[in-house]
Formats: structure tokens, sequence, C-alpha cells
């Protein structure tokens, strides 16, 4: 688990999904080389993991990466897993 794993709850899961893709990458999420908004829409994003779903489960491609945010709070990028 890395050092972004443990979030507060009222934090957006996109800002938490892009501190899980820097945090894989082991980069800075601001030294990111794609916008996380050129690949998903955020407020989407936002907006379907506000609901109280644990079987929910967004799949997507981050810059070559697979990205899966599911209902429960979890969050895999590739093969790294961050606990909500």
């Amino acid at each position: 688990m890395g050092a972004h794993s443990r979030q507060a709850a009222v934090e957006r899961i996109s800002t938490r999904v892009i501190e899980s893709i820097a945090d894989a990458r082991d980069v800075d999420p601001t030294d990111l080389d794609v916008p996380l908004y050129w690949e998903i829409d955020l407020e989407a994003l936002d907006r379907l993991c506000e609901s109280d779903t644990a079987a929910l489960e967004v799949t997507f491609t981050y810059d070559g990466t697979t990205v899966t945010v599911r209902g429960d709070g979890r969050i895999e990028v590739g093969s790294a897993v961050y606990e909500a």
C-alpha cells in the first residue's frame, strides 16, 4: 500500500485516482505526463462513485495502464491496489 492509500472520506474519488496513479508510478501527482481529465470525465466519475453501490466498478485506461475504481473505495492501478 502506498503513501496515498488512506484518504479522508470527503475527498473526491477523482483526486484519489490521480494520487493512486502517481503513487503507482512513483511520481508526484503534478508530474503525471497526461492529465486524468484527458482520459475520463472527472465530474462523471465523482458522481458515479458518490452512489452507495458497493457493486460499482468503473474501469478505464490511463496512459496505457488499466485503472479500476470500485464502489467499496478500492482503486486498482495496474497490479497495485489502494484501499479507501
